[in-house]
């Protein structure tokens, strides 16, 4: 009896399971071109690419100066009516000052998950931002807090440094191999919270924040 495409591929995988860790390593995989390290060109080019992909997603993407993160945070939290907004340990002080003259500052330690729900807003720094997805990654360091921190209210503004910005995922997951060493949790974020019922309609909000808001600080 001949055997079928599928029979010879479940055969495989049984020997597999029979006998894990006995397989070899594959070297057929192509090589990553350059160093990894893009030139100023090119990094310019990658960022462009990622405020694309970021606001396909349908999260507000704004990119500002150094100087003026502060005041875009501010703006951020008024355009979307944000009345009390919860900020990470290690935030940037002057970024946290800024907020609490504005709005009712609630600190992480402050804070517990269930009260996060009354809390209209999040502000939070990020890991990496990876292009070609649109997807930015928080590894829970200073300044992006408990998981919760950042999944619960119904608005989060990221703040993204140019020079975490990457081109694809392996370059990202390059960049978060000490998190995951360290033993850190990842948050994966491609644009607002949302999913689909069977009907295919777009319900936002969900499993996390409703509102997206990045600013990529250059």
């Amino acid at each position: 009896m001949t055997r079928s495409a599928k029979d010879e591929v479940l055969s495989r995988v049984r020997r597999a399971l029979a006998a894990p860790g006995t397989h070899h390593a594959r070297t057929d995989s192509p090589e990553r071109a350059g160093s990894g390290i893009p030139t100023p060109t090119e990094l310019g080019e990658v960022v462009d690419l990622f405020a694309e992909r970021v606001a396909d997603y349908r999260a507000v993407v704004e990119r500002v100066g150094r100087a003026g993160v502060a005041p875009a945070i501010v703006a951020a939290l008024a355009m979307h009516g944000a009345g009390s907004v919860v900020v990470p340990d290690g935030l940037d002080d002057d970024w946290a000052a800024a907020i609490g003259s504005a709005a009712r500052l609630v600190r992480e330690p402050d804070v517990t998950d269930a009260e996060l729900d009354h809390v209209d807003a999040v502000v939070s720094t990020a890991a990496v931002g990876m292009a070609v997805p649109g997807t930015i990654v928080l590894d829970h360091g200073p300044g992006q807090g408990r998981r919760a921190l950042t999944l619960v209210p119904d608005c989060h503004v990221c703040v993204v440094q140019v020079e975490q910005v990457v081109g694809d995922v392996p370059d990202g997951v390059a960049r978060l191999r000490a998190s995951v060493e360290a033993g850190r949790a990842l948050t994966w974020i491609s644009g607002p919270s949302a999913t689909s019922d069977i009907e295919l309609e777009r319900v936002e909000g969900v499993h996390g924040p409703r509102i997206l808001h990045v600013l990529i600080v250059e």
